[in-house]
């Protein structure tokens, strides 16, 4: 039996759970430090790995003894650390080594990197309309209508959202018919996994159907990195952003990451800063601007070591899940992530009548949660956390429960489902307010 077997001699005891877990032969949970009771809101915020503990340590201590000198004595230079860190991670998107970096936050990277493509749409004659779908995470949208505003262009008219036909998931064919409706879109910018069904985004029909439309292709894929793998550059996506608190798990506040296809390469961000100028040239402090020759030229500000140092020990862990080879271990956390939320989605039907699954049941079409969706979801998400089981809700009635293939297993999975069992047979969630909120 391995992770990516679908669901085994299934049975929804409490042994499978265990034997499905000893089975499988192998975990990453011994290096993480995971919050007493059942953790599975990885998807909002991962916990501290001895892998990040260990790398953030060690630049702290080059902090004391090396001063300024970290930049240039450091190991690895701090100089550099932004395209350190993007080449490490670009086995896990599917890019080359000079399209990714680590930098910024991943709404300060949607600015730069919509507002720069806008202008490239301009420049080309394309269209002057971005196309998105009213499911997407809010700042998305912020983010988009500034870009647009800081243009003279009115959002209410430039910003096309793709609806959805049952509130939950977006059809690529509903995309490709906004695209056909629309012949001034020239950016598509859309997520990779929709954040409250959980549903995965098909990026390359996506991006074939925006390239077909001559329109631009960008991705938003913070509710995927570290548990989906990606293939940005097969698929000649022109550009994506991400964060790496979630699957991760690089801390709160962690620097963000950016994709962008060779082919842009020698741009003007839309947001220029020193940190993106030609390394070569960069201390010479010329006031001309002149762009890096790859991703690195999106940087903005100095690299926040602090918030960056933790990326390099998590994705130590990705390594380790494939023995050494990045990207094999992003590939193994996949199957292992599927396995894990077949089997939440197998017990949701099998114990909890009560509840609806909101995400798709096709393993193909599914990122790393799953929605769980009750009347009283908020309350119940709340009764959960008074039982050390941290989930979390999104309106209207979505429990988010994530079992992160780093450090939850079979028998966490059905711990949880066996505590949603008791608080509804008890009434227990009834004694919480009704009421809507969360975090990201």
């Amino acid at each position: 039996m391995s992770d990516d077997d679908p669901l085994p001699s299934y049975d929804a005891s409490r042994e499978y759970a265990h034997a499905r877990d000893e089975a499988a032969g192998w975990t990453l949970s011994e290096r993480f430090h995971v919050p007493e009771g059942h953790y599975v809101d990885g998807n909002s915020l991962g916990p501290v790995s001895e892998d990040a503990e260990r790398t953030l340590t060690r630049v702290l201590e080059e902090w004391r003894d090396l001063a300024i000198e970290g930049w240039t004595d450091g190991d690895p230079p701090w100089f550099g650390y932004g395209e350190y860190l993007g080449e490490r991670l670009a086995p896990i998107v599917g890019a080359g080594a000079d399209e990714v970096v680590v930098a910024n936050s991943t709404t300060v990277n949607v600015h730069t990197l919509v507002g720069t493509f806008l202008s490239v749409a301009a420049e080309r004659g394309l269209g002057r309309k971005v196309l998105v779908n009213e499911l997407d995470f809010p700042t998305d949208h912020y983010a988009v209508r500034a870009q647009l505003r800081l243009r003279g262009l009115d959002p209410d008219e430039h910003l096309v959202a793709v609806d959805s036909r049952d509130g939950r998931t977006i059809e690529e064919a509903d995309v490709e018919a906004a695209l056909a409706a629309s012949p001034d879109v020239g950016v598509l910018f859309f997520p990779s996994v929709l954040y409250r069904s959980g549903q995965l985004l098909d990026l390359e029909r996506l991006t074939e159907a925006a390239h077909d439309h001559d329109a631009l292709a960008g991705f938003d894929l913070a509710h995927s990195v570290g548990a989906v793998p990606h293939d940005l550059s097969a698929v000649d996506a022109d550009f994506a952003t991400w964060c790496h608190y979630k699957y991760l798990n690089a801390g709160p506040g962690a620097i963000a990451g950016l994709y962008v296809n060779r082919e842009h390469h020698g741009l003007t961000p839309a947001l220029t800063g020193w940190w993106g100028h030609e390394k070569e040239t960069q201390f010479e402090m010329n006031h001309t601007y002149t762009p890096a020759q790859s991703a690195g030229a999106w940087q903005i500000g100095t690299v926040p070591m602090l918030s960056a140092a933790p990326i390099e020990g998590s994705l130590d862990v990705v390594r380790a899940a494939g023995d050494g080879d990045t990207r094999a271990g992003i590939e193994r956390l996949r199957a292992r992530s599927l396995a894990l939320t077949e089997y939440l989605v197998r017990l949701v039907d099998d114990r909890l009548p009560e509840c609806e699954v909101g995400t798709p049941r096709d393993r193909e079409r599914r990122g790393g949660h799953v929605a769980v969706e009750h009347p009283d979801g908020y309350r119940l998400s709340e009764a959960l956390k008074a039982r050390d089981v941290v989930v979390d809700f999104r309106p209207p009635d979505v429990v988010r429960v994530c079992p992160s293939p780093y450090y939850v297993g079979f028998a966490d999975v059905w711990a949880v489902v066996d505590e949603i069992r008791e608080i509804l047979d008890s009434g227990a969630h009834e004694r919480f307010e009704r009421r809507s909120g969360g975090v990201t």
